[in-house]
């Protein structure tokens, strides 16, 4: 029997944070069953380490609907069921380097994050699916796809209040999410110079809003230095999950000289 673990990621209550499911053991498990087992747990999703090579992990993700190339959430869970030290998963995005210390905290590191245009017909059906304006929009944060394993169109609310009031079209958004090849949409609202709160919408992997989103975390730190939004070396804080009820917190870090973007965060086992 396949032993799932379930763990809450950038948390250190189990009642906040984004849970993720953990099998340290799936090498036996086809691509249909690791999809059945994601789908069963209902969490966003689901690691399952397929082989391991000493430190080295090859590591695949699994939504509720979908596989998908990296998944923040459930690397900072894996590393922290796998306990303190050093490891490196291996992802269909590339290589994530990922440190857990002695107080639990995991930090991975990303591969190369990429920024890209919106063209004016992406931007104008993404708004129309998110039920936006352009009147919503913050000028200076402006709308682009950041990459850091998986793809985010990255768009920043002018007021805190128009990020809490999410209420978007799933079937619309999913639409356009697959045609494109988007994971998440990441939603913005910069509270001060070092600290944003975030919503990220999941339709294409049946999930209505993630708690926490460690790749779009990761996106969103590649986004803010290719724009000079934050200096080269930076320490940012996200906040996420509070509109939901489960708040989640992670620390994303721009180091000089390293292209990956840091990002950090606690997880706790889930009971029951």
């Amino acid at each position: 029997m396949t032993e799932i673990l379930r763990l809450a990621a950038f948390s250190d209550d189990p009642a906040g944070g984004n849970p993720a499911g953990v099998v340290l053991d799936a090498s036996g498990l086809s691509d249909e069953r690791m999809l059945a087992i994601a789908a069963e747990v209902g969490y966003s999703e689901t690691a399952f380490i397929v082989s391991r090579d000493g430190g080295k992990y090859r590591v695949r993700y699994f939504s509720p609907l979908i596989e998908v190339p990296f998944c923040g959430h459930a690397t900072v869970a894996t590393a922290v069921a796998l306990g303190p030290g050093s490891h490196v998963f291996v992802t269909n995005a590339g290589e994530v380097p990922v440190s857990v210390d002695d107080e639990g905290v995991a930090t991975l590191t990303s591969v190369d994050p990429r920024v890209y245009d919106l063209d004016d017909a992406e931007l104008t059906a993404l708004l129309a699916a998110l039920r936006w304006s352009q009147f919503d929009l913050d000028e200076s944060l402006p709308p682009k796809v950041a990459y850091a394993g998986a793809y985010h169109p990255i768009v920043a609310a002018a007021s805190r209040k128009r990020l809490a009031e999410l209420d978007y079209d799933e079937a619309a958004l999913k639409a356009l999410m697959e045609t494109r090849g988007w994971t998440t949409i990441q939603l913005v609202f910069r509270a001060a110079d070092d600290t944003f709160d975030v919503r990220d919408p999941f339709p294409v992997g049946g999930v209505y809003e993630d708690p926490a989103t460690g790749a779009a975390a990761a996106a969103l730190g590649g986004y803010l230095r290719e724009l000079w939004i934050v200096p080269d070396e930076a320490t940012l804080h996200l906040r996420q999950g509070d509109d939901l009820g489960r708040p989640s917190r992670i620390t994303v870090r721009l180091v000089p000289g390293s292209d990956g973007v840091r990002v950090s965060g606690r997880a706790v086992p889930i009971e029951g």
